[in-house]
C-alpha cells in the first residue's frame, strides 16, 4: 500500500513497544510512592480524562494545521515529559505528585498524538484498503503493546526504577523518526481559515449529526463501550473472587485476549475478502452479546479464558472495520473532527460504563454487570440491526 503507509505502521509498532512498557511501568511507579487506593486510581484516571477535555479541541486543530508534523510536535512533548520524568527519578526527588503531573501530561500529550496520526491512513490509502491498513496497525498494537511491552516493562522496573522510562523515551523518539518520512499527497488542507476553533468543533458535531451512518456508527460505540466497560470495571473481583484464579491466572486473561485478536488480525485479509461487512459487523456485535451471557452465566476458570480469547477475536476485527467505515464515509478535511468524536464516545462510555459497573456489581452481586451488559447489548443490536447494512457500506462524496 506504498512506502508511506510502511513508515506510518512502523513508527505505529515503535510507539506501541515504548507505550506497551510503560503499561506496567506507569502503575509500578505509582504503586513504589503511595499505597493510596484513590490515588492509583487517580493516576489511571488522568492518563484517560484528557480525551473527554481535550479531545475535540485536538481533532479540530488536526483539521486545521500539517498533521504529520503535529504528531511529530505531539510525539516530541511526550519525549519531553518521560525525559523530565527519568530526571526526577535519577535524582530521587519524584513524588506522587510528581508522578501524578507526568500521567496528566503525557495523556494530554497522547490526545493530540493518536488523534492525528489516525487522520494520515485515509490520507495514504484507498478507501477499499482502509480496513486491511487498520488491521496491520492493530496487529502491531497487540505484539507490542498487550504481549510483548508490558512484561518488558515490569522487567526493566525491577532492574532500575528509571529504565522503562528511558527505553520509552526512546522508542518514541524512533517514532517520530519513522513518521517523519511520510509523505502525504495532499498539502494544506485549508488554505484560507477564519473561523474560530470552537467554530470548527461545532461544524465537525453538526456534520456527524447530518450523517446519519457516522452518527449511527458513533451511538453504536459509545453504547457498546458502556455495556463492556461495566463488567470490565470489576473483572478482576470476577476472575479472583467469583472463580477463585489466582493473580497470575487473571493476567492471563489479557494475554487469552491478545492471541485471539493475533488471530483475527492475521486472518483479516482473507475475512475481508470473502464477506461483506454489513456481514461482519453484524456477527461481530452478536458475538459481544453473547460474550455477556457467557460470562454471566461461566463458573470455571478455562471458561472465562475461552471468553476473552474469543473477545479479543471479534473486538479487533470491529476495530479494524469501525474505523474504516467512519473514514471512508468522512471527508478528509473532517478526518480529525469526526476521529476525535469517535474517541471521546470510546472514552466516555468506558469511564461510564466503568462506573455503573462499580454500582451494579454492589448492589447485586459480581455477575450482575454482565447480564447488564447482556441485556443492553442485545437491545442496542435489535435496534440497530437493518441499519448496519447502510452504516457499513456509506461512503463520503
Amino acid at each position: 500500500m506504498g512506502r508511506s503507509f510502511r513508515w506510518l505502521v512502523g513508527s505505529s509498532w515503535v510507539s506501541n513497544i515504548g507505550d506497551g512498557i510503560a503499561m506496567a511501568a506507569g502503575p509500578l511507579l505509582v504503586a513504589s510512592q503511595t499505597s493510596s487506593p484513590f490515588l492509583v486510581a487517580l493516576a489511571a484516571l488522568l492518563n484517560k480524562l484528557p480525551w473527554l477535555l481535550f479531545g475535540l479541541w485536538a481533532g479540530a486543530i488536526a483539521d486545521r494545521v500539517n498533521r504529520r508534523r503535529l504528531v511529530i510536535v505531539a510525539d516530541a512533548l511526550r519525549v519531553l515529559v518521560i525525559v523530565a520524568l527519568g530526571v526526577f527519578i535519577v535524582t530521587d526527588v519524584v513524588n506522587i505528585t510528581l508522578v501524578l503531573a507526568v500521567m496528566l501530561a503525557l495523556g494530554i500529550a497522547e490526545v493530540f498524538a493518536d488523534t492525528t496520526s489516525q487522520t494520515l491512513m485515509p490520507m495514504l490509502v484507498d478507501k477499499k484498503d482502509l480496513a486491511i491498513g487498520h488491521a496491520r496497525l492493530q496487529a502491531g498494537f497487540l505484539t507490542a503493546n498487550q504481549l510483548a511491552g508490558p512484561p518488558l516493562g515490569a522487567f526493566l522496573f525491577a532492574a532500575g526504577m528509571v529504565w522503562p522510562f528511558l527505553v520509552q523515551a526512546v522508542m518514541v523518539s524512533l517514532a517520530i523518526v519513522l513518521v517523519a518520512q511520510v509523505v502525504t499527497p495532499h498539502g494544506p488542507l485549508r488554505d484560507d481559515i477564519t473561523t474560530h476553533i470552537r467554530q470548527d468543533i461545532v461544524d465537525g458535531l453538526r456534520w456527524t449529526w447530518h450523517a446519519p451512518a457516522v452518527r449511527t456508527l458513533m451511538l453504536t460505540i459509545l453504547t457498546f463501550n458502556i455495556t463492556y466497560a461495566a463488567p470490565m470495571g470489576v473483572l478482576v473481583l470476577y476472575a479472583t473472587e467469583h472463580l477463585g484464579m489466582s493473580k497470575l491466572e487473571f493476567g492471563l486473561l489479557t494475554t487469552a485476549m491478545a492471541v485471539g485478536g493475533l488471530l483475527s488480525t492475521g486472518l483479516f485479509d482473507k475475512l475481508q475478502r470473502r464477506f461483506r461487512f454489513a456481514t461482519i459487523m453484524r456477527v461481530v456485535l452478536s458475538c459481544e452479546v453473547l460474550w455477556h451471557l457467557v460470562l454471566a452465566v461461566n463458573t470455571t476458570e478455562w471458561g472465562a479464558f475461552a471468553a476473552m480469547f474469543g473477545f479479543g477475536a471479534y473486538s479487533f476485527v470491529w476495530g479494524a472495520i469501525s474505523n474504516a467505515v467512519r473514514q471512508r464515509a468522512t471527508p478528509i478535511e473532517l478526518q480529525g473532527r469526526v476521529g476525535s468524536l469517535n474517541m471521546v464516545s470510546v472514552f466516555g462510555g468506558i469511564l461510564l460504563g466503568n462506573a455503573l459497573g462499580g454500582v451494579i456489581a454492589e448492589q447485586w452481586g459480581l455477575t450482575a454487570p454482565f447480564w447488564f451488559g447482556f441485556v443492553g447489548a442485545g437491545i442496542t443490536l435489535a435496534l440497530i440491526w437493518r441499519a448496519l447494512g447502510h452504516i457499513a457500506h456509506a461512503e463520503a462524496d
